[in-house]
């Protein structure tokens, strides 16, 4: 353990902002895949607005413990998230229509 503490806060702070940014990646690819794909999602309400709330959390948790890494990150993820809502529930509302 001595060795995590001999690294500087600030590197792991950055290496926390590029773990985080790449999370957020794996969450654009899949807003993506929503937009693009024609048909329902198959995506749950429970899946898709849970992750609001716990990446909303640790956001808040981030501002208030001083993190970078933690509150930039998860409010980037927050957004995405709310997209990928967006886009679940819109095409929910188009596929029931038509039935």
């Amino acid at each position: 353990m001595n060795i995590i503490h001999s690294i500087p806060e600030n590197i792991f702070e950055s290496i926390g902002i590029a773990a985080g940014l790449s999370a957020c990646l794996v969450i654009a690819l899949q807003v993506y895949k929503e937009y693009r794909y024609k048909g329902p999602s198959s995506l749950s309400n429970g899946f898709i607005f849970g992750w609001v709330f716990i990446y909303l959390f640790w956001c808040f948790y981030g501002i208030r413990f001083n993190t970078i890494a933690l509150w930039l990150t998860n409010a980037v993820a927050v957004v995405l998230q709310l997209a990928l809502c967006f886009i679940v529930v819109r095409k929910r509302k188009l596929y029931t229509s038509k039935t």
